[in-house]
């Protein structure tokens, strides 16, 4: 089956290509933001599913990197796409600086820490000492990109929408990518020997203190990046925005696309981005309550998310078409 993922990554990157002009400006300003969350998701999944760090407080490190791509464009007139490298390294950093004293925390005590991050940030972006940088409580309006004007001079015409989703689409493509490097890597095998057993990772040379506090950062940095390209997209950030809601979510996420998972934190993505809505158009009196029922069913059907149940449904295909080829005389 490993022979055929280039095949299906090639026929999934084309079916990305041309769905800009097959659905409406807001249809693709949702896929957008399907892209966006997927790169928050993969963050967190790094942290949690690959090395075994609750955190129940990244929406403040999605906030901080949206922050810093509105302020660098609204007070110090940067392009959009000179932010977005510049949040991830912010966030980065921040991420890193927390968990230098989350080292001590495991399990609940860490998630609880984390949680006060997530709860204690919106009112810090309110106060009224950031306020001529953050807006305060009126948030920061930016404004929409253009395509560039190299893609007009080609007879490429793509407006407003469909730029942003291509420009998100290759930042996605580019967090991927280095996301599967990193973790086929010595820094990702060395996060995962110390979710399986931080004891044993420590006897055999690992220094945990360093890979846990570095695979904070790094989860901090694609939050970051992800906020950013929120940001430019929604064209307004504001503090009650980026409540503690948005880190729960996130969470739901990557419990639902599958912990662990590279391909999950898309499924992840979908689930957040749609699920939602559609709970909203079934029932305008109790949508959360319909959105429960959907947690419910697939935690009950999936219980390893969509990406564990695609996987063991692959497997069982293809289990199956080789005892039919043994079978034949």
């Amino acid at each position: 089956m490993k022979k055929n993922y280039p095949v299906v990554l090639a026929v999934v990157l084309a079916i990305a290509c041309v769905l800009p002009f097959m659905v409406s400006e807001y249809r693709t300003f949702q896929f957008t933001l399907v892209l966006v969350y997927s790169i928050a998701l993969l963050g967190l999944n790094i942290l949690t599913g690959y090395n075994g760090q609750i955190s129940l407080g990244h929406g403040a490190f999605y906030a901080i990197g949206a922050y810093v791509a509105a302020i660098l464009m609204d007070k110090a007139g940067f392009p959009y796409w000179a932010t977005i490298p510049l949040a991830g390294a912010v966030c980065l950093v921040a991420g890193f600086l927390f968990g230098l004293p989350a080292l001590k925390l495991e399990g609940l005590y860490l998630a609880l820490a984390t949680f006060a991050l997530g709860v204690s940030l919106p009112p810090l972006l309110k106060h009224h000492h950031l306020e001529q940088w953050t807006g305060g409580v009126q948030g920061i309006v930016i404004t929409k990109p253009d395509a560039p004007d190299f893609l007009t001079s080609l007879g490429v015409a793509l407006n407003q929408d469909q730029w942003l989703y291509f420009f998100t689409l290759g930042v996605t493509i580019l967090m991927f990518l280095l996301a599967w490097n990193l973790l086929r890597g010595r820094l990702g095998r060395a996060m995962m020997a110390i979710r399986d057993n931080h004891v044993a990772a420590e006897a055999m040379g690992v220094n945990n203190a360093m890979v846990k506090s570095l695979t904070f950062g790094i989860s901090a940095m694609f939050t970051g990046i992800a906020g950013a390209l929120g940001a430019i997209a929604i064209q307004f950030v504001a503090p009650d925005s980026f409540n503690i809601f948005l880190s729960i979510t996130l969470l739901i996420g990557i419990v639902i696309g599958g912990v662990a998972s590279i391909s999950g934190a898309i499924y992840g993505a979908l689930f957040i981005q749609f699920v939602p809505n559609i709970a909203d158009e079934i029932s305008k009196a109790a949508p959360w309550a319909i959105f429960g029922l959907f947690l419910l069913g697939f935690t009950y059907l999936m219980p390893m998310g969509i990406a564990g149940a695609i996987r063991m449904g692959l497997a069982r295909l293809t289990r199956k078409a080789h005892n039919e080829q043994a079978d034949k005389p």
